[in-house]
């Protein structure tokens, strides 16, 4: 792999290790103990894998680290330089051809690691929220929203109505409401919720037609009522059965449904805020609520849009270190500039421009009591299945370039050349004559 190759890999991987002048074939980082690896330091790759025995390799240049969010599950190439170069110190450099003796190498070494046959996924670890996705308004008066069916979390809104009266109950903040609970009440009735698309615009009384009848009436029929037949027809049947319907809900028989008497959402809600109090005026909003499911959502930079579509893996680590697996579920099409500090407007032009993210962990039960929290999401870019894999810094910088690992047979130690592939989670892909699945290899200090 020649110097560029392996800078344009470790630029891929986003991330950064400890820096510092190639000396004798070591690293030297500024005021650090010799082979010290640090996150968030930068190495030139060129510059660690041509570094001779001489020491007269020159200092690596520090480049601009990847802004925030975006943050690097990876172990860089530029590490290998550094934990290969921290090898060579103690050992010596491999010779000019590349291949080494057991006299040339070590003799028993400190640690080993075993050659492992792996799937190996390189990602990108970004900022994420856990919660229960954005949270609308419920307006006492109106029928709710044109939403999309069970699931979805679009804003509720709707035709108002002459409503007035009291708000006399209302439902606790977390609570969970689902089809014919009531979402609040007024003046001793309740105003329940209706699963659908269609608003309840108008006053449904016999000889209605239309889509909203038909809404009513699959409703109607999910609660247990009969004597009709769900269609987009409102007959003597539909109306024999709303009375049925008041009376459970402890409202006046009329037989007919005007605005503001349900509220229809597109599936159950859990209830975000509760805006108002008992006795205040049913109007204006009366609380605000959510999907019921817990979800995560991300604010990705632009320029790396091109790392998730609906269906791409993620792995999602909660605040206590556990993991649950994830996938996305919707990409946002609309980039919006990122906040400014302090508030007061946007900052930046098209570069600094976030997509919402949303993704969906199946298992809920594995996100624990979390209802609200801060999460690392680590996107997988890219997967290679039945990798052979040792740890980055196994890895030993040959004299002219390249890398190779030191073998572990019995009592004797040799340098084998290999091939690098694909770095991830702190491992790297290697292949060479000789490299084999179960093999020892040296881990220099």
């Amino acid at each position: 792999m020649s110097g560029s190759e392996t800078e344009d890999r470790a630029e891929a991987d986003g991330g950064a290790v400890t820096g510092g002048a190639m000396t004798g074939g070591r690293a030297v980082p500024d005021g650090r103990a010799e082979g010290t690896v640090l996150a968030g330091d930068i190495v030139d790759a060129d510059t660690a894998a041509d570094a001779d025995a001489d020491g007269d390799g020159p200092a690596a240049e520090p480049t601009r680290r990847r802004r925030r969010p975006v943050r690097t599950s990876l172990v860089l190439l530029a590490a290998t330089a550094v934990a290969g170069a921290g090898g060579l110190a103690a050992t010596g450099t491999i010779g000019g051809d590349g291949t080494g003796t057991s006299e040339a190498a070590p003799a028993g070494p400190a640690r080993t690691a075993t050659v492992e046959k792996r799937t190996l996924t390189r990602g990108e670890t970004v900022d994420g929220k856990l919660g229960y996705g954005e949270a609308t308004p419920v307006r006492a008066g109106t029928s709710g929203g044109s939403e999309p069916e069970a699931g979805a979390d679009a804003k509720d809104g709707g035709k108002p109505a002459d409503s007035g009266g009291t708000l006399t109950w209302l439902p606790d903040e977390g609570e969970v409401l689902e089809r014919g609970d009531a979402v609040y009440g007024v003046d001793e009735q309740k105003v329940p919720l209706l699963y659908g698309s269609t608003p309840l615009y108008r006053t449904l009384d016999v000889g209605s037609e239309g889509n909203d009848v038909r809404l009513l009436e699959k409703n109607l029929a999910a609660l247990g009522h009969t004597g009709f037949t769900v269609d987009d027809e409102y007959t003597s049947g539909t109306a024999q059965a709303v009375e049925d319907w008041q009376r459970d809900l402890g409202r006046e028989e009329t037989g007919e449904v005007a605005p503001g008497e349900a509220v229809v959402a597109g599936g159950a809600r859990r209830v975000a805020q509760v805006e108002s109090a008992r006795g205040d005026s049913a109007s204006g909003d009366v609380l605000t609520w959510t999907g019921t499911r817990r979800t995560v959502t991300v604010d990705l930079e632009a320029q790396y849009e091109d790392l998730v579509e609906e269906g791409t893996k993620a792995t999602v680590a909660l605040p206590d270190g556990t993991e649950v697996q994830a996938r996305v579920t919707d990409v946002g099409n609309a980039a919006t500039a990122k906040p400014a500090e302090g508030g007061g407007g946007s900052e930046g032009g098209a570069d600094e421009a976030t997509l919402p993210v949303e993704l969906t962990v199946k298992d809920q039960k594995k996100l624990g009591r979390y209802q609200a929290a801060p999460v690392d999401v680590t996107l997988a870019a890219e997967s290679r299945e039945d990798a052979l894999a040792v740890p980055v810094n196994a890895l030993v910088a040959r004299k002219g370039g390249g890398y190779a690992v030191q073998a572990v047979t019995g009592s004797d130690v040799e340098y084998r050349p290999v091939e690098l592939g694909l770095f991830a989670g702190g491992m790297v892909e290697v292949s060479g004559d000789g490299i084999t699945e179960g093999l020892k290899v040296a881990v220099p200090k």
